[in-house]
């Protein structure tokens, strides 16, 4: 089964790379829990970006999550915003979708 572990210490751009290899689908890191505003850097870490009140952590992220609930966990734990879009990242995925399907 496709999974992926979130870490404090671990860039965006591995984050971005891990989750294109794992579930063939495109995230976008944004700075705000809105998705409003600048993107994140790519070589910035999640525990660097992450919102003061956030409690951060590690989280265990599996293929079979759907696309919304896991865009508000990484909101809820990390004060970041996420989206998950298509493979070719042309368009965003369904939040009922699963990680998985979203990929394909």
């Amino acid at each position: 089964m496709a999974e992926i572990a979130l870490k404090g210490g671990m860039k965006v751009k591995t984050l971005k790379a891990d989750f294109k290899k794992a579930f063939g689908s495109t995230l976008r890191v944004y700075m705000s829990p809105t998705c409003k505003g600048r993107m994140a850097d790519d070589d910035a870490t999640l525990a660097s970006i992450r919102a003061k009140d956030a409690k951060g952590g590690e989280l265990k992220v599996v293929g079979h999550m759907q696309v919304g609930n896991f865009e508000k966990k990484i909101a809820e734990m990390y004060g970041i915003g996420v989206q998950v879009a298509n493979a070719d990242d042309s368009a965003l995925a369904d939040n009922s979708a699963t990680l998985v399907a979203a990929g394909k």
